[in-house]
């Protein structure tokens, strides 16, 4: 393997640790969510557990898409304490089988990413996405044209969801 070294490189790489400093002195989506329970249907949430909650990505990638954040603003996995992690995972469990019913895809993309590098477009905030997916879900829209059709809005996700997490206990 070739390696290509380029020092001065390290002056633009410290802009990202700034920024990322940045961010946590202004408020993130995740904390105006978890602060203002009030304004559930403007700032998507579909569902509030005790130490965590779920909401609807704005710019989803598929119908359906959601994220599950602590109420803490934390940026890392070693910084949420064994309650929270736990609160969080059967989150995703609960979710996961909520979107099953609402949607029937075919699979289902959950992760976390950790830093702006690994995709992370609210670094500082720590939160799991759920993506349904389905067989053929990548056509040729996105490859050739750069756009991706969701066909559901977010408001009828909205009253979908939502509705569902109140009957939670048939989950269970």
């Amino acid at each position: 393997m070739d390696v290509m070294w380029s020092p001065w490189r390290s002056k633009y790489i410290q802009t990202f640790k700034d920024e990322e400093n940045k961010e946590k002195e202004d408020i993130c989506i995740f904390c105006r969510a978890a602060e203002n329970p009030n304004r559930d249907n403007e700032l998507l949430v579909v569902h509030r557990n005790t130490r965590c909650f779920v909401i609807q990505n704005k710019f989803p990638y598929n119908n359906g898409h959601l994220l599950i954040a602590p109420y803490d603003h934390v940026g890392d996995l070693n910084d949420l304490d064994d309650g929270v992690l736990l609160e969080m995972m059967k989150t995703v469990k609960d979710a996961k089988a909520i979107l099953q019913k609402v949607y029937q895809p075919h699979g289902f993309n959950i992760g976390i990413n950790i830093g702006r590098v690994a995709g992370a477009g609210v670094p500082g905030h720590i939160h799991i996405h759920i993506v349904p997916r389905w067989n053929g879900d990548s056509s040729f829209m996105p490859v050739l044209a750069d756009i991706k059709v969701v066909s559901v809005s977010l408001e009828e996700s909205q009253r979908m969801l939502s509705e569902e997490f109140r009957n939670i206990k048939d989950y269970k």
